[in-house]
């Protein structure tokens, strides 16, 4: 089942992620991180294919994806 992880140190919430993603499975968050960035986040759900569009956006390189 692949599925993404997000850095939340490396992402400055830019949202292009939340842009790529065909299934809309990326947003942006409400809280801010440390940093005080509103970072992505995956909803975890099972429609992920693994398409790898919201890393290959991400201008940061805060996205890892994993097909297991």
């Amino acid at each position: 089942m692949p599925y993404i992880k997000i850095d939340e140190m490396r992402c400055k919430g830019c949202g292009l992620c939340t842009i790529a993603c065909p299934k809309k499975l990326v947003s942006v968050s409400d809280t801010p991180n440390s940093m005080g960035f509103t970072v992505a986040v995956f909803s975890g759900s099972e429609q992920c294919t693994g398409c790898t569009l919201c890393a290959e956006m991400c201008p940061d390189v805060a996205i890892s994806v994993f097909k297991e």
